[in-house]
């Protein structure tokens, strides 16, 4: 596959490109373990399918921010490397399926020319950047966060920092308190503050969804905005370096802010300081401008066939911008799915009647910004076209679904169609909920949360039931969750568990029983909560007598034959490799990359190399002794107990305390000098150490190499 650079590729993201193909050839070569590979190609947006021999492609587009430019060349890479479609994701990027691992670096080029990436956006690295898509058109924003999200994608992109840790870090900004970017559940969330004239933000840290869900924790009331990188940097360097490893569903950073504790976390933030690349960090809020299109055209004027849907339309689908006289267009994208033809269409009105600054939104959909109101009628007939004018975005009748068992490895049972079908119930039976957007229904194929199912006033997640020796499709009903109307995040409660086909019946019986019993007025999260979670499980517990279930109830959405799960290995984190000399070659890897950035003068990069490859070398001679390698900081413990201590590895003032020198001294050139010389010297003695006393082909459990 030929691979074109133009000019506007980068010289970093070429180098990246090329050596994307390279380890494609070298894996197809058979020079490459398998492992190896997956860790490596997840950080370049490569992830594995269900189905055998073809991959994800996801984009990266920090806040959501896209130009019809971008769009259209996301389309023409659909078209001629993946599946003709284009899948919107609650994280605000663009997935591409059916994509062969040898075109994966194409796409690459072809995101880069226009200035997108899929660089870290998947594996253990800071993923995408998410924030609220009505940053910088929001009127109840004190400020636009779209420049601080696009610093923070800037700063992390390709930091050594963040290349090689325990599991992935999620952050989100949102554009007010009603905090329409979920950052409770986020590993850093930011929402806007203004103090004595200055700009800052409220920092929470420390949350996340998947199959233990924990709200995020306040870590500071007010910080000033020149201080959030910086933040950020620091806590990602505690995490690398106090991070679980081994236990991959106890690698998040939750888990390990609830194991230490708050207190404990911040005073080790607090050492990490000084080893930061920057003290402060100025924003430059020029990156992301927010300004009217130079055009003034308004559309063509149509006629209205139904004028009653139109006003609805415009009631759920269409809201006044800060900026007097524009209106911002959301659509409503069922599944989250949209055509090449579809995609060419709407970059085709965004350039015509609308600002090119359009954004992927968190439920799947995409919002158009700068329309005038004569214009709204003509654009609701376009998107009438396409299908993405049904009223009720972001509503009950707008369901956020992952992919689930249509490409996922980790998918349980089909969440996709099941959305479909209950946007259908609430549009022919509750239309008149669509006009009370506080009820959100999302689903996920698993546990895992990506349709964000733990967040929502409805949740749903993939699961089974056995009856006899046959298994019906389940879903795991979720109550009360979201955000409140008064920005107060909530993590839902599992309630029962149900056949998939009988979640239509569930969700009549749910709001049946909302509308009959709710107090005027009463919010439904408020309503769930005076009924007790024990009422609901009453009043489904009808629905999952196994006595009345029908031959249809094991047969999944879309299936043709009774259910088998059938739940793959998930590449949502990288897995490493497993030998002891190729992960000595990770370290000697290191060691190049950490005196190339000493020779271009970025010393707290090559430092960070450095330190990493101390602890990868550290880690082989540990791994050979079949000591458990779980965290960083026991990693350089344990060196000084099991090697240094017996005499059996010679280090002058103890590995620890030369490795964390790290964080004593100012990340600069003399210092770098001489911390990478003596990662030089140490590995040196590593390579020496096993020639002498390790057998070269001796293998180390795979599964105890993650840190």
């Amino acid at each position: 596959m030929s691979i074109i650079i133009t000019k506007n590729i980068s010289p970093e993201a070429a180098k990246d490109i090329f050596e994307l193909q390279q380890k494609i050839n070298a894996f197809q070569n058979g020079e490459m373990p398998e492992d190896k590979f997956k860790a490596f190609r997840l950080t370049r947006g490569v992830y594995g399918q269900r189905q055998l021999g073809v991959q994800m492609f996801r984009t990266k587009f920090p806040f959501g921010k896209i130009t019809p430019k971008q769009l259209v060349r996301v389309a023409e890479l659909s078209e001629q490397y993946a599946s003709a479609n284009l899948h919107l994701t609650t994280r605000q990027n663009i997935q591409l399926h059916y994509v062969k691992v040898t075109d994966a670096p194409a796409i690459w080029a072809g995101l880069e020319d226009v200035g997108a990436t899929g660089r870290e956006a998947c594996g253990n690295t800071v993923r995408n950047i998410t924030a609220s898509s009505k940053a910088g058109i929001d009127p109840d924003e004190l400020f636009d966060v779209s420049p601080y999200a696009q610093a923070a994608f800037e700063f992390f992109l390709r930091n050594p920092i963040c290349q090689d840790m325990g599991r992935k870090i999620k952050p989100a900004f949102s554009s007010s308190d009603k905090d329409s970017a979920y950052t409770f559940l986020h590993d850093f969330g930011f929402i806007p503050r203004i103090q004595d004239g200055q700009r800052g933000f409220k920092v929470v840290v420390g949350g996340g969804l998947g199959a233990q869900a924990i709200l995020a924790q306040t870590a500071y009331e007010f910080l000033h905005e020149d201080q959030i990188i910086p933040f950020m940097e620091a806590a990602l360097r505690v995490f690398d370096r106090y991070g679980e490893r081994t236990r991959r569903h106890k690698a998040r950073m939750k888990f390990l802010i609830k194991e230490m504790g708050l207190e404990k976390f911040m005073e080790l933030v607090e050492t990490e300081r000084k080893a930061n690349k920057v003290k402060t960090f100025k924003i430059d809020t020029t990156t992301v401008v927010v300004e009217e299109p130079a055009h003034n055209n308004i559309a063509p004027s149509v006629e209205i066939a139904d004028v009653k849907r139109f006003e609805d339309w415009k009631k759920t689908n269409v809201f006044e911008q800060k900026q007097k006289g524009f209106f911002a267009v959301a659509l409503k994208v069922t599944k989250g799915d949209v055509k090449p033809d579809q995609a060419r269409k709407i970059a085709e009105i965004a350039t015509n009647y609308a600002s090119e600054d359009m954004r992927i939104t968190m439920n799947q959909g995409l919002l158009l910004k700068f329309v005038r109101e004569d214009s709204l009628p003509y654009i609701y007939t376009e998107l009438d076209k396409m299908g993405f004018a049904t009223p009720g975005f972001d509503t009950i009748a707008d369901v956020t679904t992952c992919p689930g068992t249509d490409t996922c490895n980790l998918g349980v049972t089909n969440s996709m169609t099941l959305g479909k079908i209950l946007e259908e119930v609430i549009l022919d039976e509750f239309y008149h909920l669509i006009f009370e957007s506080d009820i959100k229904i999302k689903i996920s194929g698993c546990m895992n949360s990506c349709g964000q199912h733990m967040a929502a006033q409805i949740g749903l997640h993939g699961s089974s039931i056995k009856v006899g020796e046959l298994v019906a499709p389940a879903m795991q009903v979720v109550l009360g969750g979201g955000v409140d109307v008064n920005g107060v995040g909530f993590v839902g409660d599992k309630i029962v568990k149900l056949p998939t086909k009988k979640m239509p019946a569930a969700l009549r019986t749910i709001l049946s029983d909302y509308e009959t019993n709710s107090q005027e007025g009463e919010y439904f999260n408020d309503y769930y909560r005076r009924q007790g979670k024990n009422y609901f499980y009453t009043l489904l517990k009808p629905l999952a007598n196994a006595d009345l279930y029908t031959d249809d109830d094991f047969i999944d959405y879309d299936g043709i034959s009774h259910f088998t799960p059938e739940i793959g290995v998930g590449e949502c984190a990288g897995v490493m490799y497993d030998m002891v000399g190729g992960i000595i070659k990770d370290a000697e890897n290191k060691l190049v990359e950490a005196k190339d950035h000493l020779v271009r003068q970025k010393y707290p990069e090559a430092i960070y190399y450095a330190y990493t490859g101390f602890i990868i070398a550290a880690k082989a001679l540990l791994l050979s002794k079949d000591v458990e390698c779980n965290t960083q900081i026991k990693i350089l413990k344990d060196f000084d107990t099991h090697l240094v201590a017996t005499g059996q590895f010679e280090v002058e003032g103890g590995f620890e305390n030369k490795v964390l020198q790290i964080n004593q001294y100012e990340p600069e050139q003399p210092f770098a000098g001489q911390y990478v010389e003596e990662f030089a010297q140490f590995l040196k003695g590593i390579i020496a150490h096993r020639e002498a006393a390790l057998n070269a082909d001796k293998i180390v459990v795979e599964s105890s190499y993650k840190a």
